[in-house]
């Protein structure tokens, strides 16, 4: 029977998304555990999107507030399934709030690899062929948990067997069920005709295929060579591979697309990552949420990006972590610094080791090369951070920000306690706490004067048992003979 709807038609989506997933053993939705930085469910969403879907429509059952939360702002439509009465009738729940004139296809939250180049050539030969179901399928070595595709002499599809009611011949059969179906405007129709005679009293959407082979249509089976697009996640042993195989798919992509991977095997790029050409990453690298990496830059090994943007040329060095941060073009980070949540670094920046930054802008040419905490403060261009420098901005109750303008000189181990303002070019002396401004061009000194007490380490330790010391420091006995 050939279709009369035009090839053009439009295409609903409908993704199965109820499932409790006991297996998991997790308080957390099935459906909401995730794969390369994105829940499971959000891929089938994202699958609908890439075709152009008119309408999408997620049936949720276990943790369907949290599954429709997640999902909140994607233009989806929810239905929920409050008794687990099988597919059949999850379908049939979600096919009442489609508008009809429009292929049905069916995904699964919990199968996140399918891509949508295949469903597109499903697609194409579901119309072309004038089908009015088509099955995806594929073939394993062991099919066993699956149902198999039993064809007729001439090859088309005859029915679907489940594991439970295969013969032994059945379940030597390699070609199996995805769960995924494309079928034309009349699939709700028929869902309501769909059964509950079996042992399980569900509803199984695989009656689907009878239900169409009665009406005369034309019922395919759409197989592809590459059985991972349709597998699942039925527990924590599955979710990983599923992570693995994801995570090879998006580095492929990225190394084909020019991006240099010293060790794909331990670099970890989530699905949203935006990643230039001629970037470098070493191993170990990890790349999460909404990351943008421009061209030249180089991430050192073990590092962790989150939520960040990274300029032109910029090079993030070894065991650093970064968290919501803007880094400038040409600037450095690292080895082993911190770039908390707006910590803005303009051009040719320079956050060295140990250096941790919060709630910060750092200027054009700023250098910070070690040991230091810059929290809640603005810092002028090619000013300079000496070592241990701390800006104390928490009085316990409240957050003060700290003013540094452009080219001033923090010295080394220097606490600025905020609010408080180094105006342009003003230095800082080494060791000092300042609690007021410095006017531009002054110098603030402030500590207290040394005083060196004579003979004082002498009396320290006779007094303090020097003899018993003396014993684990044999120095200590001929440094103080040496005194009287």
């Amino acid at each position: 029977m050939t279709s009369s709807l035009p090839p053009s038609r439009p295409l609903d989506v409908v993704v199965l998304a109820a499932g409790a997933g006991t297996r998991m053993k997790s308080t957390l939705p099935k459906m909401l555990h995730q794969v390369c930085g994105r829940p499971m469910v959000a891929w089938a969403v994202k699958v609908a999107q890439a075709l152009e879907a008119r309408d999408i429509v997620v049936v949720t059952g276990h943790g369907a507030e949290q599954v429709e939360a997640a999902l909140g702002g994607m233009g989806l439509q929810f239905v929920r399934q409050h008794e687990q009465l099988g597919t059949g009738h999850a379908f049939l729940l979600a096919a009442q709030k489609l508008r009809g004139g429009a292929d049905v296809l069916v995904l699964y939250g919990d199968s996140p690899m399918i891509r949508p180049e295949t469903l597109q050539a499903m697609r194409a030969e579901h119309q072309g062929a004038g089908n009015a179901l088509t099955v995806l399928t594929s073939q394993l070595s062991d099919a066993t948990g699956y149902g198999r595709i039993v064809r007729g002499k001439q090859g088309d599809l005859e029915r679907i067997v489940e594991q439970k009611a295969a013969t032994p011949t059945e379940l030597s059969i390699t070609e199996f069920n995805s769960g995924v179906y494309l079928m034309d405007e009349r699939a709700g129709t028929l869902a309501g005709r769909i059964g509950n005679d079996n042992p399980a009293k569900e509803y199984y959407l695989t009656d689907l295929v009878q239900l169409y082979r009665q009406e005369g249509a034309r019922v395919a089976a759409f197989n592809i060579s590459d059985p991972s697009e349709v597998m699942g996640a039925n527990d924590r042993v599955q979710l990983a591979e599923l992570e693995t195989l994801m995570r090879r798919r998006i580095n492929e992509g990225h190394m084909r697309a020019g991006v240099t991977l010293q060790d794909p095997a331990t670099t970890l790029i989530e699905s949203d990552v935006q990643i230039a050409r001629d970037v470098v990453l070493e191993q170990g690298v990890v790349l999460r949420g909404n990351t943008s990496v421009q061209t030249g830059v180089r991430v050192g090994a073990y590092s962790v990006v989150t939520d960040s943007q990274l300029a032109q040329e910029v090079t993030i060095k070894s065991h650093s972590v970064l968290e919501g941060a803007v880094v400038g073009e040409g600037s450095t980070v690292g080895p082993f610094a911190r770039l908390r949540p707006g910590a803005v670094l303009a051009e040719e920046v320079h956050v060295g080791n140990f250096v941790e930054v919060k709630n910060t802008q750092l200027a054009r040419g700023v250098k910070a090369g070690h040991l230091a905490y810059l929290g809640d403060a603005s810092i002028g261009q090619e000013s300079n951070i000496g070592a241990g420098t701390i800006t104390a901005n928490f009085d316990g109750l409240e957050k003060h920000r700290t003013t540094i303008g452009a080219g001033a000189f923090i010295g080394s181990n220097t606490t600025l306690i905020a609010p408080v303002t180094v105006a342009d070019g003003g230095f800082v002396a080494g060791g000092s706490a300042i609690n007021q401004d410095v006017p531009a061009g002054s110098l603030a000194v402030a500590r207290a004067q040394q005083r060196n007490i004579a003979r004082w380490a002498v009396n320290y330790w006779r007094k303090h048992s020097a003899d018993k010391l003396s014993q684990r420091l044999p120095w200590l006995s001929a440094w103080l003979s040496k005194q009287e």
